[in-house]
């Protein structure tokens, strides 16, 4: 995983406890308060950003803002790009807006990053972690697949939270 510091990933794996779940939350129709609350209630200590390009128009949502704010809340950041979706997909969606496709095109990605899901789910073993995107919507968002790769390389189950649900994932809750 890219990590942003790897000297603080090496610090919370250390100071690892043992993660159940694997959380995915989308930003979308939450301010960074109500964001940072969820994380809490649900016992989150770092959060893995998995947009290939962390911007946002959404204030306190961009890299260095949410980094800081998140620090500032007790909680780890840690931006992982070779999780994010590749710009040619993410394009290719906008303009047909064929989920198949795109699913099909960002799971034969996903399999050129095993690395990086299988450091995700070593990670994801020992600190509570939140994979983070902006989709409300689980099942219409990337962070669902690389969060299921992650739980087959070993890493907690997955679970989505929304802001006053969370959602075991299963395979009823096919995202495609």
């Amino acid at each position: 995983m890219s990590v942003h510091s790897r000297a603080e990933f090496a610090t919370i794996t250390t100071q690892a406890v043992s993660a159940k779940h694997l959380y995915t939350l989308g930003y979308e129709g939450l301010d960074i308060e109500q964001f940072i609350v969820r994380l809490r209630q649900a016992g989150v200590r770092a959060v893995v950003d998995v947009r290939e390009l962390p911007l946002s128009r959404k204030k306190g949502f961009s890299k260095s803002a949410l980094r800081q704010r998140l620090l500032d809340a007790g909680l780890s950041y840690f931006h992982a790009p070779a999780l994010g979706c590749p710009k040619p997909i993410r394009n290719r969606y906008r303009e047909d807006g064929d989920w198949t496709a795109y699913t099909r095109e960002f799971l034969g990605y996903l399999l050129t990053q095993q690395t990086a899901v299988a450091e995700l789910a070593a990670f994801a073993r020992s600190t509570p972690t939140c994979l983070v995107c902006y989709e409300a919507d689980f099942a219409a968002c990337h962070r669902t697949y690389v969060a299921r790769a992650a739980h087959r390389r070993g890493g907690p189950a997955v679970t989505h939270l929304g802001l006053k649900t969370a959602v075991p994932d299963g395979p009823d809750r096919l995202a495609a």
